[in-house]
């Protein structure tokens, strides 16, 4: 098995009004775009082609969008990058740079 490609720990995962996990994980790794519940059970995987991924206007600076196969979650990542050596959430920008990545849709860089 590759070394994921993007990790990140301690996200809140919710759908519409409902929270699934208040320390998920979200994982891009062989192609696929994984949502993971603190226990590392999985939410939900799509490839990571399919995968929409955004910020909204309206919300704050540590929330995502991310669509799977249909279905909207609400993530709510970190305002500012975790210090070095220490686990955490990354960015909304850092976020969404590594699915476009993956995805083909950016340069590598």
């Amino acid at each position: 098995m590759a070394e994921p490609e993007f990790t990140a720990t301690g996200v809140r995962i919710g759908r519409r009004l409902r929270s699934l996990t208040r320390a998920g994980q979200v994982r891009i790794s062989d192609g696929r775009f994984e949502l993971l519940t603190s226990y590392g059970s999985e939410i939900d995987s799509a490839p990571v082609q399919t995968v929409r991924a955004g910020k909204p206007w309206f919300a704050s600076d540590d929330r995502a969008l991310a669509e799977l196969n249909g279905t909207r979650y609400r993530l709510t990542l970190a305002d500012h990058d975790p210090a070095p050596g220490e686990s955490g959430p990354p960015t909304v920008r850092k976020f969404i740079d590594a699915v476009r990545r993956a995805a083909g849709r950016l340069p590598q860089g």
